[in-house]
This record gives structure tokens, sequence and C-alpha cells, in this order.
């Protein structure tokens, strides 16, 4: 039996700077999740990733994550999404810094 597909998101990390990235339905990779598109479909999903894996030259480690559909966009589901959504761990400021984007 398989199992039933999950909304996921398409993300990576940005080559230059190391941020956490998201694949956006206009094909821009944003720093927010919340402008991600959320992806309800196991094909098209499959897609996308083979799409953001094309360019070596702007994202590396590109995967499916899931998500699920929030207020303001697509949400994580999982402890590991949310903690990149905050970025890196060790910089007081950006991300971190901006209290809204705390889980």
């Amino acid at each position: 039996m398989s199992r039933t597909f999950t909304p996921k998101v398409v993300t990576g990390n940005a080559l230059v700077e190391g941020d956490a990235v998201w694949l956006t339905e206009d094909d821009r990779w944003s720093r927010h999740m919340s402008e991600a598109e959320l992806i309800e479909d196991e094909a098209h999903a499959q897609l996308r990733l083979l799409f953001a894996q094309s360019q070596p030259g702007q994202v590396v480690g590109a995967y499916l994550a899931e998500a699920r559909a929030g207020r303001s966009g697509p949400e994580p589901v999982h402890f590991r999404e949310a903690f990149r959504t905050r970025g890196p761990s060790n910089y007081p400021h950006g991300k971190q810094a901006d209290s809204a984007t705390n889980f």
C-alpha cells in the first residue's frame, strides 16, 4: 500500500550565501518559506524538484520538505524546517532577530 502524498515545498540552500531558500510558484528563490509554492500533487512536486536541481549555479541540496497551508502561506511541519526558517543559528541578527519568524 502506498503512502498518501502530503503537501510539500521545494527548498535548498543559496549557493553563495548558504541561506535556506524556497522555490516560489513563479520560479524565484525566496528566503521566506511563506512565499514558497505549496505543492499538493506528487507528480508536480517531482517536476518542481527537477527544475530546482537543474540550477546548480543558484541552489545546492534541493529537496522536497513537508509543509502545510498557513495564514500567510506555507508553514513547516517538522522541527528541521522550522529551524531553517530562522536562518543560521550563530548570528544574532537577520531572521533570528525578527521575533515574527520565531516558532
